[in-house]
């Protein structure tokens, strides 16, 4: 992947158009576009250095200013190091500039510094999250696209918009997958996590949205490790599977649903196969420690919370 930021800055520049991504690599390719003036907007986060690098944590479905359960897991941001990665629906329940100031602001926003956040379909009941990206500025990227990439602690991590209607397509050959193949391509990182909000498999409420498929075989195909997802709201863990929910333990990725950051939990329906870990209960986030070759990961659970599930995987790296 390129990257334009001297000083460790983690800054890429973020598009729809995969020739203008390959272009500024140093590569060429094809690509389509929404003009000029969208082409070479950048996007750049930069989390503090008391920010461990290495560790991850991870929780989406978060602020609701009539509950108070955000406040729980803000609290356990409170005590731990590392990059906050939001997994979208961060402010009930239209994604308003005044919700994020109101609802989130006073708790995850504690951690504004270092979160990395990602686009969930309630920023949109809103219009186009529009205080979403105000809120967040430079992190949240392009707000035509709500897609990029940055390397963290020695892995690639793709932050994507599920929310296809906006983002132009999710479809093999739309601009956003036409990027993500590029993207991958360009990458020469031995482990790579993608983030987005709707989840390919899900038991819960919502369940499986399969209009992210086509990045999943792209995932799987360049040989990606870990996918982590949010609204359902609750926690579960599939083991390694390929994009058809095949059991695949050499291969296969390793998806995390976790929707426990404070809005409502919701009860899960019948386990999906492959589905190794579930919890509707407990809130809390996942904290996910990257290794040169694999990471560990564990839930931590908020207030009185005593779920756990805890464990680590390899990279794979690419076929």
């Amino acid at each position: 992947m390129c990257h334009g930021a001297p000083g460790g800055t983690l800054a890429v520049v973020a598009g729809v158009m995969a020739a203008a991504l390959l272009a500024a690599c140093g590569l060429t390719g094809e690509g389509g576009g929404d003009g000029p003036e969208t082409e070479n907007v950048e996007f750049s986060f930069e989390p503090p250095r008391s920010a461990n690098q290495r560790v991850l944590l991870a929780a989406g479905d978060i602020a609701d200013c009539d509950l108070e359960a955000d406040e729980l897991t803000a609290s356990l941001l409170d005590d731990l190091s590392g990059v906050v990665v939001a997994l979208g629906d961060l402010a009930y329940e239209d994604g308003t500039a005044e919700e994020f100031d109101a609802c989130y602001d006073p708790t995850w926003g504690r951690h504004k510094d270092r979160t990395l956040p990602v686009l969930g379909n309630h920023e949109f009941e809103s219009g186009d999250a529009d205080g979403y990206f105000g809120y967040f500025g430079a992190a949240a990227g392009n707000p035509s696209r709500g897609y990029h990439s940055l390397d963290i602690g020695g892995w690639h991590v793709i932050v994507l918009n599920s929310n296809c209607g906006e983002s132009g397509g999710c479809d093999e050959g739309d601009p956003q997958e036409t990027w993500l193949q590029a993207d991958l391509a360009a990458s020469e990182a031995r482990c790579t996590l993608a983030v987005w909000h709707q989840p390919l498999f899900s038991s819960g409420l919502h369940g499986s949205n399969d209009e992210s498929k086509s990045w999943w075989e792209a995932l799987y195909e360049a040989g990606a490790d870990v996918v982590l997802n949010g609204h359902d709201h609750n926690y579960e863990r599939f083991a390694p599977q390929d994009p058809s929910g095949g059991a695949d333990p050499d291969q296969g990725i390793t998806q995390f649903v976790v929707g426990t950051g404070g809005a409502n939990l919701r009860t899960m329906e019948q386990p999906l196969r492959n589905s190794v870990a579930r919890n509707d209960h407990t809130y809390g986030l996942l904290e996910l420690t990257l290794r040169d070759a694999g990471a560990q990961w564990r839930f931590v659970s908020a207030g009185e919370g005593s779920y756990t599930d805890e464990g680590s995987v390899r990279c794979h790296g690419k076929p």
